[in-house]
């Protein structure tokens, strides 16, 4: 978790317990405002204390208990102000996974150039359907999400149109070791890895592959992508980071333009893509 995440949370936290110590019509103890909320003491110990993140329908619940509705937009908006940095999983997935793809379609519909380093599955961009299918069930079953998986898929190959798109560019790096990934079965990694051959070359698609024998200028860290110059996306088990300060972006640039230095492209990454797509026997 990150420090201004972090520090946010806590003065979150101060601001409630301020609202039930300081109440007009006098204070309340933990104890009583659990009582009020039907929550155990522990909860609201937790929130006061910036270690457990509320939710929208906590803070209208806190802000009722202690008499004040009126503070529930201001509670309201210094909770997304921090949570627009760190969208959890737990939280973007509660209606499935097609919500979440929706909307990455309008965030990369407003934008130009993407620079993307996947380095775990085959970017979406550039997923057929089965392999994507294949992804959407297994991180269902993982999170014990709702299944809506033929609407992501569908949600998610709408996005690829921004591919056909004049003045559109992706900027992608992917290890070798992804095309290797057995994270579906042998057929559907055949025809993933042909629509890649199939893409070197499209004049929106800048695809560069690191070989696997090759030097890598620095160590591999999470997947991520640079929208323009306006957001950095990085990718974690437990949650997005969406962060959009200069300096930050500036660096997921650096980062990216580093690896690309040790990538192959054009040709070169179509002749490792078929080496590994003649190796798997289905």
């Amino acid at each position: 978790m990150s420090t201004d995440y972090q520090r946010a949370r806590e003065e979150l936290g101060r601001r409630l317990r301020e609202l039930r110590t300081e109440r007009p019509e006098g204070r309340l103890t933990g104890v009583q405002l659990a009582q009020r909320l039907g929550w155990r003491q522990s909860k609201v110990s937790k929130l006061e204390n910036g270690r457990q993140t509320p939710t929208a329908d906590d803070l209208r619940a806190w802000s009722e208990a202690v008499g004040q509705p009126a503070v529930f937009p201001e509670l309201q908006a210094r909770l997304r102000g921090f949570e627009s940095h760190i969208r959890s999983w737990r939280r973007q997935l509660t209606a499935g996974h097609a919500p979440v793809q929706e909307t990455w379609n309008a965030l990369v519909s407003n934008t130009t150039t993407v620079h993307a380093l996947s380095n775990a599955a085959v970017n979406g961009m550039l997923q057929t359907a089965d392999y994507a299918r294949c992804l959407f069930e297994r991180h269902a079953q993982l999170r014990k999400t709702p299944r809506d998986t033929e609407n992501a898929v569908r949600a998610r190959l709408k996005r690829q149109e921004w591919l056909y798109r004049p003045g559109k560019r992706l900027n992608l790096l992917m290890p070798e070791s992804v095309l290797w990934g057995r994270i579906c079965s042998p057929e559907v990694l055949v025809a993933q890895l042909d629509r890649l051959c199939g893409v070197v070359g499209m004049d929106t698609v800048n695809l560069g592959i690191l070989p696997l024998d090759g030097t890598l200028p620095l160590a591999m860290g999470n997947s991520f992508n640079v929208l323009d110059d306006r957001l950095a996306v990085v990718e974690d088990w437990h949650a997005e980071l969406w962060l959009d300060d200069a300096e930050t972006i500036a660096l997921y640039r650096r980062v990216w333009d580093t690896f690309a230095e040790a990538a192959v492209f054009g040709a070169e990454a179509q002749q490792v893509i078929a080496r590994v797509r003649r190796s798997i026997k289905v």
